[in-house]
């Protein structure tokens, strides 16, 4: 995407929202809790990069401060204490050659984080995918090893009285600079979230139990 239009798009997502929220504070793993048997979590704050001697896993340098979210091996899942609804998400991540992660919004709507680099066809399933529910558009993966980005225009579903009114929606879904999804309807929670029920708020999820992966620079920022 050309950066004019990169810019048009940013400008677009942030119009009317609230101030942005950093959530990974580069010390500790305050503000996030364990999903399931917190000893079996791999979850630290430190450096990460590919590992020179196995390109399937991650080498992690602990560090006291400008540290990064990393499950060098797989571990659980982690997710926010802080719960949200309608939200811009901006996050870098990083794999190691075939690993597989996700994000799941309000802890129920995966987007899918794999190692899809070189694909020619991709699928739910590959990176960017809305996992069981739409492909990418296009692979835009970058390779192994290197730092990937989203920007995610996320919609929570909306309930009166407490039946839903309106699905959950990702209005769009920015991968590397390439526009990956585009108005996309969600009828129900992802397999394997958080709760699977839906809700108007919940918490943002990172998958730790398929693989290898680390985060940096996340950005929540709520609309009003």
């Amino acid at each position: 995407m050309p950066r004019f239009l990169l810019l048009c798009t940013l400008a677009f997502f942030l119009h009317g929202q609230t101030q942005a929220q950093s959530l990974i504070n580069g010390k500790d793993l305050a503000g996030w809790k364990i999903k399931g048997d917190a000893k079996k979590s791999k979850w630290v704050n430190g450096q990460a990069a590919l590992d020179e001697k196995n390109p399937g896993k991650l080498a992690v340098t602990p560090v006291e401060a400008g540290g990064v979210l990393v499950s060098p091996a797989s571990g659980v899942d982690i997710f926010t204490e802080e719960k949200f609804g309608s939200a811009v998400i901006e996050v870098e991540f990083m794999v190691p050659k075939g690993s597989n992660s996700g994000i799941y919004l309000m802890g129920e709507y995966e987007v899918q984080i794999l190692d899809s680099y070189g694909k020619e066809k991709v699928g739910p399933g590959d990176v960017g995918g809305l996992y069981s529910a739409a492909a990418p558009r296009v692979n835009a993966a970058k390779k192994p090893g290197e730092w990937q980005k989203f920007l995610i225009d996320f919609d929570a579903p909306m309930f009166n009285d407490g039946k839903k009114t309106s699905n959950a929606r990702f209005n769009k879904v920015v991968l590397n600079d390439q526009v990956i999804h585009d108005n996309v309807e969600i009828k129900g929670p992802t397999p394997s979230g958080l709760t699977g029920k839906e809700a108007a708020t919940g918490p943002l999820m990172f998958q730790g139990d398929h693989g290898p992966v680390a985060f940096r620079n996340l950005k929540v920022t709520g609309k009003k």
